[in-house]
């Protein structure tokens, strides 16, 4: 049996939903790790969107941000970034936007503002970024977020991504909203009405573990699928990406002299 910890049991389930030539708008993070250990191993032909402008991106290792010139080196082409949105994200052009979060409420409405009110948080976060933008128009959306009651709460100090949100079909927002919600305890899915619920366990946990790490009183759905352990091969792939990618972050920067 293979051993694994639950960080990398949600990284694999998350990959596990792309397909081979999938057009995926990446954020960075746990998102990046999951659509490139797809990429890596059963979607070699996923072509990775990065909001610097990088179009099919193939980095050898985690890029540390959406500026890391791994992307820019081994990217098909980079285009100027309103054409990302226009002319990919606008158009309709993108499969799945994969987004992480500070905050998240039952209906997949997302923050990555600031965490207390607006005008003095107690935390303020890097924002926005292209997350409302994917979240309005890609074809379908998934997130991938650790469970814990701070981030899966109740009310969003700031909404700055929507969901399925009451009036989104008049709201001009053309893409499928939240379509998997990937944590480290399950895999939530919206209902009828939009509303998450736990629709995938990990194997050795249980519904009442998932209820616990969630905010709010958690729906679990009539059926509940059962997500298979990750594989000898998916561990070895995910591993020696972490491990490269420690590596080149340990590196001395070399200026040119």
């Amino acid at each position: 049996m293979n051993e694994y910890s639950r960080d990398e049991m949600m990284t694999v389930a998350a990959a596990r939903m792309l397909w081979d030539g999938c057009v995926c708008f990446v954020g960075i993070g746990l998102p990046s790790a999951a659509c490139n250990l797809a990429r890596l191993s059963h979607a070699p032909e996923l072509v990775l969107i990065y909001e610097s402008g990088t179009i099919g991106a193939r980095p050898r290792v985690l890029p540390l941000s959406i500026g890391d010139g791994e992307l820019a080196e081994t990217a098909a082409c980079v285009v100027p970034l309103p054409d990302i949105f226009s002319d990919y994200l606008q158009a309709g052009r993108v499969d799945v936007g994969f987004l992480g979060a500070a905050q998240i409420d039952r209906f997949g409405n997302l923050n990555s503002t600031v965490i207390g009110p607006y005008e003095m948080p107690r935390t303020r976060l890097p924002g926005a970024g292209g997350a409302t933008e994917i979240a309005a128009h890609a074809r379908q959306v998934f997130v991938v977020m650790k469970a814990s009651t701070r981030s899966f709460v109740p009310r969003l100090d700031f909404q700055t991504s929507g969901g399925h949100f009451e009036g989104r079909s008049s709201s001009g927002a053309r893409g499928g909203g939240p379509a998997a919600v990937v944590t480290d305890v399950g895999i939530l899915k919206p209902q009828a009405g939009g509303e998450l619920a736990l629709a995938a366990a990990y194997p050795g946990i249980t519904a009442d573990e998932a209820r616990a790490a969630v905010g709010w009183k958690l729906a679990v759905a009539r059926k509940v699928e059962t997500i298979a352990a990750p594989t000898a091969a998916e561990l070895a792939a995910l591993r020696a990406l972490e491990a490269s990618t420690a590596a080149a972050h340990r590196e001395p920067v070399r200026l040119p002299t």
